[in-house]
């Protein structure tokens, strides 16, 4: 079922989750016991994200160096079909622009439209590690609101109809001159035909309305879903703000620090936050909440526990 109809079927508030595909060399019993727990939830759709592939140097006996590609975690693919083989949900991949030419998107496409697959996420991707800026594939799309018109055009030429998900920042992405700039840019997306926006995580709820207000403002109509991540680690006050360009909110903050080495503390404290979070945002009436697990499900748990 595509996430639109979801949507507009009127049912309850519903959970959904963002898994990344595990390095390679994990089986797939693995994999889906790691997803177990949280399928007593019933999440509506499990987002599967893609990993462009790295290049390394290598170097070699005569003093020069070999260009070799490195594919570190299981395809999207994969995942999504491992999921499909024994769990009654909904699979989303990501397509990415980064490193990924079109004829490749094209070949994709006709995997997702095989395995009977209706949602996808349509994302620029990130840069290479130690790339300054973005730099698009030659033979692909540089920006998301592209690779939108592209799978439209895929669906005209082929048949399908994909329900298309797209992101949104709503503290800006960190190359937008401003907020408004990067609405503007997403607005693009859905003009291109995006069904649904899933924002990026973000710890203040207050962010996340005033978002909403602005696109609203700027025409943008879609369903616009929350993303949360709880934190469950001090160092992630660090690391979130420096990969994400996000704040956290002193309150917060000033709690972890107090916390010390308490690890169990820091946990407990950041799972406490996003349940207030969930639960605030249930009570202003947003349809669905998307989990960012990133690998854990142990917090993942508790919250939907406590929301669902």
């Amino acid at each position: 079922m595509r996430i639109i109809d979801m949507l507009r079927s009127g049912a309850a508030p519903f959970p959904s989750l963002e898994i990344v595909p595990p390095m390679s060399g994990i089986g797939k019993d693995q994999l889906l016991e790691s997803i177990a727990p949280l399928m007593e939830f019933a999440p509506r759709y499990i987002n599967v994200t893609t990993h462009r592939d790295e290049i390394r140097f290598e170097p070699q006996p005569d003093g020069s160096y070999r260009r070799r590609i490195v594919r570190n975690r299981v395809s999207a693919v994969a995942v999504c079909a491992a999921i499909q083989s024994r769990y009654p949900v909904e699979v989303v991949p990501h397509l990415i622009c980064a490193g990924t030419p079109a004829h490749e998107t094209e070949a994709l496409l006709q995997d997702f439209k095989f395995m009977g697959i209706e949602n996808v996420m349509a994302l620029r991707g990130d840069s290479l590690t130690g790339e300054k800026r973005f730099t698009p594939d030659p033979a692909g799309y540089a920006h998301a609101n592209e690779l939108v018109m592209a799978i439209r055009s895929f669906e005209r030429e082929n048949g399908g109809h994909f329900c298309i998900g797209v992101g949104a920042y709503p503290e800006k992405h960190f190359e937008a001159a401003n907020i408004e700039t990067d609405i503007e840019n997403l607005k693009r997306k859905v003009d291109a035909g995006a069904d649904v926006v899933i924002t990026q995580m973000f710890f203040d709820n207050a962010v996340f309305y005033r978002f909403v207000d602005q696109c609203r403002a700027a025409g943008i109509t879609v369903p616009i879903l929350p993303g949360l991540k709880p934190l469950s680690t001090a160092r992630q006050v660090d690391l979130l703000p420096e990969s994400f360009s996000i704040d956290i909110p002193v309150e917060l903050t000033e709690a972890i620090r107090q916390a010390g080495d308490d690890k169990e503390a820091v946990y407990r404290l950041g799972t406490d936050w996003c349940i207030a979070q969930c639960r605030d945002l249930l009570a202003h009436g947003v349809p669905a909440i998307h989990f960012y697990t990133m690998g854990k499900s142990r917090n993942i748990v508790e919250i939907l526990r406590a929301c669902f």
